[in-house]
């Protein structure tokens, strides 16, 4: 993903395309329509801006990898990539959230992990199991291991994430997001002095979720 644009570039097909269908309805007089799709337009801007973070300098920090509400916080035993106990935080992304998302530490890429599923309502808790995904496997520099996952929503339909194995990453930089409406799920060592709580609204890379140790 282009640091540097003010809008994600997967939102380009969709301005372009409500831009050019707004001018050929306004020429052709249907002017409701052409109003219409110009206001689609807006709101398509709108929802694929690109905004700068500051991101904190504290090494230990955890950042979150997405703008929205904090809806879970909860100890389990992660059984699918990390085999081992967790903190899980979901963030909740609605259509009016920014859905760049940022690596939430640096590290190696041990592994990206894609997988079709359904499109139950993202604020679920069958979401994190059962709706299309695609899970990150993070190792950190001192070993601790991060699993960050892209959930799609109700209505997204497409996942977007350009990191692939063997990828050293920096924290706060842009790896993806996921259009309109959707989750994302992070879990954390649970020795990390976690530092959110349900209800929390956060910012991709500059909130910060915790603090390894």
């Amino acid at each position: 993903m282009n640091e540097n644009t003010l809008i994600a570039i997967e939102g380009l097909p969709f301005i372009i395309l409500f831009l050019i269908l707004s001018a050929v309805f306004w020429y052709f007089e249907a002017r409701y329509l052409a109003l219409f799709l110009a206001l689609l337009m807006i709101f398509t801007v709108w929802f694929f801006r690109n905004p700068e973070r500051v991101i904190p300098q504290d090494p230990l920090a955890v950042v979150s990898p997405a703008d929205g509400k904090v809806i879970i916080v909860e100890k389990i035993f992660e059984d699918r990539f990390l085999k081992a106990d967790a903190v899980k935080i979901s963030i909740f992304m609605n259509v009016f959230n920014v859905h760049v998302n940022r690596i939430p530490f640096s590290g190696k890429v041990l592994g990206v992990f894609y997988n079709p599923g359904k499109f139950f309502s993202a604020n679920l808790d069958k979401a994190s199991i059962e709706n299309e995904q695609n899970a990150v496997l993070l190792e950190t520099a001192n070993g601790k291991r991060i699993v960050f996952n892209q959930i799609a929503g109700l209505i997204a339909r497409r996942i977007v994430c350009y990191l692939k194995e063997g990828d050293v990453v920096e924290k706060g930089k842009r790896f993806g997001m996921i259009r309109f409406g959707s989750r994302l799920d992070v879990y954390l060592p649970v020795e990390c002095k976690i530092n959110v709580q349900v209800g929390d609204k956060v910012k991709a890379g500059s909130s910060i979720l915790g603090y390894l140790k």
